[in-house]
């Protein structure tokens, strides 16, 4: 490769460094075109994997200040650079080596840390975003719902209590205006009634 091909390769791959969240080495010793096809394929919603040269991804990673892939970039390689669900990605590799053997997971890094492919395993194994983010959601709107049950429950036992005071008062008013109706002992005066002697002078 020519040293002006060369300088924009190396450019290339480490500006991939820069715009990506995570990137998987891999080695594809004894895969066929197909399949590589195919793991492509896979990742294409989160990463793309790229066939790269040693020397050049060395320099590349150097200028991006990735340390991940130092003593790893031997035998044929590539790498998935991540732009998408870094878990995603991960299961769609682990899958794939999992039926295909030939691709060996060599190491990553992920938003600058370095991972080991015991790592990027565990991180497969992790719920993806979309899940996390449903699970959050639902533990938010169930929690949401408590506490509206809290709120209106003594709310609704505050208003049964108010209506029953309001109806006893109102059962009991009558029954005030009855006791505090004024009282007379005046006794009326009929043509049957005698009238008192009149007194006697002496």
């Amino acid at each position: 490769m020519a040293r002006p091909d060369k300088a924009a390769t190396v450019a290339e791959l480490a500006g991939k460094f820069r715009d990506s969240n995570a990137a998987v080495l891999t080695e594809y010793r004894g895969l066929t075109v197909a399949q590589l096809t195919q793991l492509r394929s896979n990742l294409k919603d989160h990463a793309s994997y790229t066939v790269v040269k040693n020397t050049l991804t060395k320099l590349a990673a150097k200028e991006a200040g990735v340390t991940a892939f130092e003593g790893k970039l031997a035998g044929p390689s590539a790498v998935a650079f991540i732009t998408g669900d870094p878990v995603e990605a991960a299961k769609g590799i682990r899958d794939f080596a999992r039926t295909n053997p030939a691709l060996v997971i060599k190491g990553g890094v992920l938003d600058g840390n370095p991972m080991t492919a015991d790592e990027i395993r565990q991180l497969a194994d992790l719920e993806s975003r979309e899940v996390l983010l449903a699970k959050l959601a639902g533990a938010m709107k169930a929690s949401l719902n408590n506490a509206a049950y809290l709120f209106a429950a003594p709310l609704a036992k505050a208003v049964r209590t108010m209506e029953a005071l309001r109806q006893k008062l109102e059962d009991e008013a009558p029954a005030a205006v009855a006791a505090d109706a004024p009282v007379t002992d005046d006794v009326p005066v009929t043509d049957d009634t005698e009238a008192a002697p009149a007194a006697v002078e002496s």
